[in-house]
């Protein structure tokens, strides 16, 4: 399970770093500001949810994920990609954060099989992972968290965690398992926000 989650780490980080980094350059961050940002929308949720039980962050102890930001916010800086306009409607911005929320939710269900925690505390731990960072970047831009007010954001994050929570014992959790989780959630994601789904308000 450990290289599951090596690989589902690389490809949150990646996009959230893309994410944070777009929305700091539409917030005019300063080049300090958009390092933190990617680094928090990155990193944010994994720190929470490590805290939660009960281990060191595994961003303090492994090297990659801070080499991986590096990597993605030059990347991002050399190709200009942040001049891009309506930077939260783009295409760009949609899957890169569509993508980490997937892999976040998948990375924080394994975490919770591997716990043994019930029902709850795989979907909590699930959705820390995925909307953790994701919060911090909105709470840092001064605005409601993205989850908490539109859009099917959480309700992916924890269907993921029912769907492995229920699936874990009837079948082997493998790489197959988790491309076709992935994929299926991922379409899922982009198809709620392009149909404009959102979960019923309280009047």
């Amino acid at each position: 399970m450990e290289k599951f989650l090596i690989v589902t780490d690389i490809i949150g980080i990646i996009s959230f770093s893309i994410s944070g980094f777009l929305i700091a350059i539409y917030y005019k961050f300063d080049l300090v500001g958009v390092f933190i940002a990617s680094t928090l929308t990155a990193l944010g949720g994994g720190i929470i949810r490590d805290g939660m039980i009960g281990q060191m962050p595994f961003a303090f102890t492994h090297n990659y994920p801070f080499y991986v930001i590096v990597g993605t916010v030059a990347i991002m800086s050399t190709f200009k990609i942040h001049r891009i306009k309506d930077i939260e409607n783009h295409f760009i911005y949609v899957l890169s954060d569509s993508i980490g929320l997937v892999a976040f939710s998948i990375m924080g269900a394994l975490i919770a099989l591997r716990e043994e925690v019930n029902l709850l505390g795989t979907i909590v731990i699930t959705l820390l992972t995925a909307v953790g960072g994701g919060t911090i970047r909105d709470v840092l831009t001064n605005k409601i968290p993205f989850f908490m007010e539109k859009d099917f954001y959480a309700v992916i994050a924890i269907c993921i965690g029912i769907f492995f929570y229920f699936i874990n014992g009837y079948v082997e959790i493998d790489l197959i398992t988790i491309l076709v989780v992935f994929v299926v959630f991922l379409f899922i994601r982009l198809l709620a926000y392009y149909k404009k789904w959102s979960v019923p308000f309280l009047h």
